[in-house]
């Protein structure tokens, strides 16, 4: 489709939407999503789909899937196909979905946000972020919002979705789906990822982003996605989130002095990470999560305002749900 101004009515609003998704679950989200934008003759829907110029393949290789650590650990971009887009064009809303690895947000993400051409295309514009993963996306949504703010660009809305599994199950079926394509449970385990109601119940942004748009809100500074329920934040699983964090860095930069992606040199030192994450994985998590039920009464004011914080701007309020739903 044409960005030519002269194309559209002076009343036609442009809406970009950027998706890079692996596994196709996030593709499934951003088609919800945008349903309700495309339909509309008033509006004007750009997809623009991340190709990273060295393609990360699924299901992922045992090796190749914990080789992206040290680079995402430390947002180290990654090179992209070119672009369809120059910067040059105007956008009044721009779509940003995006995956969580290793802790930090995608390197096709990171590479998008640190492209020349995603300042001169977000500065000034309203963000609308949409995040899908398993169920540690705290200090990800951090590192995103720190490099969506170098460019200039103004976050008016967060969507977060999580895989409904124990927090321990998940541990299991995520990498089992990442590493083998089998997103079906086994042993008795939940699924792995979104379930099908969680992806089609997300039609209700693309509806309500719609009618904002109508109304001319996404000028103003106040979430569009407010009262349906985008967020829930659990920040009882910070702690864990911090040491998986501050190893996935310590590591990375260990990784990342041996030599480059797909390095023989970074192979024994791979091994000897997942060996280390997994004694990570349990004791440290069980651990902090024990400690938390124990002493919640105490830190029950600090976790209310972290909760607060990450749940910012859109909020875990549903009071506007039901005029989006059917």
């Amino acid at each position: 489709m044409t960005l030519d101004s002269q194309a559209f009515p002076p009343a036609a609003k442009r809406v970009l939407v950027v998706c890079y998704s692996q596994t196709g679950q996030l593709a499934a989200v951003t088609e919800q999503i945008v349903a309700p934008l495309r339909d509309d003759p008033r509006i004007d829907l750009h997809v623009e789909t991340l190709r990273p110029r060295q393609a990360y393949p699924f299901p992922w290789p045992f090796f190749r899937f914990f080789d992206a650590f040290p680079e995402s650990a430390h947002l180290r971009a990654p090179a992209l196909e070119p672009l369809s887009l120059t910067g040059e064009e105007d956008f009044d809303l721009v779509i940003l979905p995006w995956q969580v690895w290793f802790l930090a947000p995608s390197l096709p993400v990171t590479g998008f946000l640190k492209h020349p051409v995603a300042a001169r295309l977000l500065h000034g514009k309203p963000v609308v972020s949409v995040i899908a993963c398993r169920n540690m996306w705290l200090l990800a949504y951090d590192k995103f919002q720190a490099m969506l703010a170098a460019t200039g660009a103004r976050l008016i809305d967060n969507v977060v979705l999580t895989d409904p599994g124990p927090t321990f199950a998940t541990f299991v079926t995520t990498p089992m789906w990442l590493l083998t394509g089998r997103k079906a449970g086994f042993w008795g385990l939940p699924d792995a990822g979104l379930t099908e109601a969680q992806i089609r119940g997300t039609r209700r942004f693309g509806l309500a982003l719609r009618d904002a748009l109508h109304a001319g809100r996404e000028q103003g500074g106040e979430p569009l996605l407010a009262g349906l329920g985008a967020v829930t934040a659990e920040p009882r699983l910070y702690v864990s989130e911090k040491a998986g964090t501050r190893s996935f860095f310590l590591w990375g930069r260990l990784l990342l002095a041996a030599g480059p992606p797909g390095a023989w040199q970074r192979r024994p030192l791979l091994a000897l990470y997942v060996v280390f994450l997994i004694v990570l994985i349990l004791t440290v998590v069980p651990l902090s999560l024990a400690l938390q039920a124990l002493l919640r009464p105490l830190f029950r004011g600090r976790l209310g305002r972290m909760k607060v914080h990450f749940e910012r701007p859109s909020g875990s309020a549903t009071d506007r749900r039901h005029l989006y739903e059917d």
